[in-house]
């Protein structure tokens, strides 16, 4: 079952292959690419996917694009079990382990590699061959490498890349922050209302 949203329709090459419900809206799947049951390819709001060839999106992964953040992904890219890509641009060949998070506005390198429980935290860069070690923090632009101890370490770069402003355009400093990006994503995800289903 294919969905579209917003009047967007997926592109599905013919010699992929897709699980039932799993792509939603503004999604572009090339050749060769496999998305695995109760994996989730969601485009809303003018956020666009495009995932390349020979890609592989494993169970229960989620890649999302939203309104200010499309996602891209190269050629020859795996994302693992329970892995989260939201926003961010994968170049060709890279591998994202079981469980490991990238941020929106990241960017990470040809042949890198994400390790599991690995994150790589919004508007980061990762050079074409890094690997970012299990349970680590990639953080910045070019990007720090940090074990989840190193707290301070990391908040130090995270605390100005400001995640609040950069994902849903409110300072960190909103009084009542949480209330306007629940409000707001409420709105946007609203849209979901009016989805179509259009069939196999």
């Amino acid at each position: 079952m294919l969905i579209g949203h917003q009047g967007k329709r997926p592109k599905i090459d013919p010699a992929a292959w897709v699980a039932p419900d799993a792509i939603c809206g503004d999604v572009t799947i090339g050749p060769g690419a496999r998305i695995l049951h109760g994996a989730r390819i969601i485009g809303e709001g003018g956020g666009a996917i495009r995932i390349g060839r020979c890609c592989i999106v494993m169970e229960n992964a989620v890649v999302r694009g939203s309104p200010r953040h499309s996602c891209l992904i190269g050629d020859y890219c795996l994302i693992g079990p329970n892995a989260h890509v939201t926003g961010a641009e994968l170049e060709n060949e890279v591998f994202v382990a079981t469980g490991a998070a990238i941020f929106h506005g990241a960017r990470v390198g040809h042949g890198s590699e994400v390790r599991v429980h690995a994150t790589v935290h919004l508007r980061t860069r990762l050079d074409p061959g890094t690997t970012v070690p299990i349970g680590w923090v990639a953080v910045g632009d070019p990007a720090g490498i940090l074990p989840p101890d190193r707290h301070d370490d990391i908040w130090a770069v995270q605390e100005s890349l400001n995640f609040p402003d950069w994902v849903y355009g409110f300072d960190r400093a909103t009084p009542d922050l949480m209330r306007y990006v629940t409000e707001r994503l409420s709105d946007t995800l609203g849209a979901h209302e009016s989805d179509t289903v259009l069939g196999s």
